[in-house]
């Protein structure tokens, strides 16, 4: 992240290449399409990253769930992560590999289902430890333990992304790292980027050895977390080579993970929409069948105003092909931003949502009883392949 909650957040590394509006004309919206192509372009990416330093990518299913194409990406990285029981039985049973969790919430109930899924487990406290070590240790198969610590070094410039944040939930600060209770710990985790550069690793990597170097001698692997931005344009490549590679001659002896989200997907999706509607009410309005409320909450939550393709933001005053798109909510906020186009908007257009594969799919709901998205898969001819349609009987299936 680069602003703070208060500023408009405008990706700067959305980019429209490869995406041709002809494409959509005949699509039945509102539709998620995923780009084979692009995926796939991130995935070898990444697969060059693993082979240039030795490191193992992870999959944070966090950010993307769609496991139609989980075939493709296993291909490339060496397994999941996850943080909830969901998660994790989507990991083991339909990308394989490995199946990496870390919880801050284990329980007596819970903790047995996470120990069928997983072969990595990452506790969020030594009181979580004590509690359930010998409940692991009982296992039938290996699980390989780690502990996550808090770096209490900020990176991330938007609070509700920074798990280093003052009193934050996430992680064993220094102060309150249990030396002597490490017998069954394998692994060291930290996490506190957020969509940033190989710089920011390289600042967060200083700070972990000094502050938790002394204990890695006993470990047997180090997960440098996600927030990694390998796959945007500007990212520093060769820095991140640099980093691990003097990293992993320092200790040799340790595997290192990285467990990117966004990179994996960045820029691999979109959401296309039409509009339904346009009035006037002192600006040009146009009322779109894509909501930011249920379809791509992070526009509300982050916020920040997603790329159109075509469209240019910030609009410039005067623009009469300037529009504010808002959702088919009855939420009064539900307003997407204002943009503006080459040419007049008409009713029945297409509208492309640019950068839509990451939390979308695995964010969105039915406030309002409005129905989901459809989700689709383009292939490397872009013929486009619904894969997903949704009904009433999913918005009933969800009440009671």
């Amino acid at each position: 992240m680069s602003k703070q909650f208060s500023e408009l957040f405008i990706e700067p590394w959305v980019n429209e290449e490869g995406w041709n509006l002809e494409n959509f004309e005949k699509l039945v919206t509102p539709t998620y399409v995923i780009s084979v192509s692009k995926l796939e372009n991130n995935l070898k990416l990444l697969e060059r990253v693993q082979k240039e330093t030795g490191c193992k990518i992870l999959m944070a299913l966090k950010s993307f769930s769609t496991f139609s194409v989980f075939p493709l990406m296993r291909k490339y990285l060496a397994g999941s992560e996850a943080s909830s029981i969901n998660e994790a039985r989507l990991g083991k049973e339909e990308f394989g590999k490995e199946t990496h969790v870390f919880s801050p919430s284990y329980t007596r109930d819970n903790i047995g289902e996470y120990l069928k899924y997983c072969d990595h487990l990452v506790f969020n406290s030594f009181s979580q430890w004590d509690n359930f070590k010998k409940i692991v240790e009982k296992s039938k198969k290996k699980i390989s333990c780690g502990m996550r610590v808090n770096l209490e070094h900020r990176e991330s410039e938007v609070e509700m992304y920074d798990p280093s944040r003052p009193y934050s939930q996430f992680g064993v600060t220094i102060d309150n790292f249990e030396e002597d209770n490490l017998s069954g710990i394998e692994g060291l985790h930290f996490h506190n980027l957020c969509e940033l550069n190989a710089d920011a690793l390289e600042r967060s990597l200083e700070i972990f050895e000094k502050k938790f170097g002394k204990f890695l001698s006993k470990m047997k692997w180090v997960n440098f977390g996600g927030g990694h931005h390998i796959t945007r344009d500007d990212y520093d490549l060769n820095l991140l080579y640099k980093i691990i590679k003097e990293f992993r001659k320092k200790y040799p002896h340790l595997e290192i993970y990285l467990e990117p989200g966004e990179a994996v997907v960045l820029n691999a999706g979109v959401l296309v929409g039409q509009v339904v509607d346009i009035f006037k009410n002192g600006i040009n309005i146009a009322v779109v069948d894509v909501s930011a409320a249920t379809h791509m909450p992070d526009v509300l939550e982050m916020p920040y105003m997603p790329k159109i393709l075509g469209a240019q933001i910030p609009v410039k005053k005067g623009n009469e092909n300037s529009y504010r798109l808002v959702g088919p909510s009855c939420l009064t906020g539900d307003v997407i931003g204002e943009y503006s186009f080459n040419d007049s908007l008409k009713i029945g257009q297409k509208i492309v949502f640019l950068n839509m594969a990451i939390y979308t799919m695995v964010k969105n709901n039915t406030f309002n009883g409005i129905n989901l998205p459809q989700i689709a898969i383009m292939d490397k001819k872009n013929k486009i392949k619904i894969i997903k349609k949704f009904s009433h009987k999913d918005f009933k299936g969800r009440l009671s």
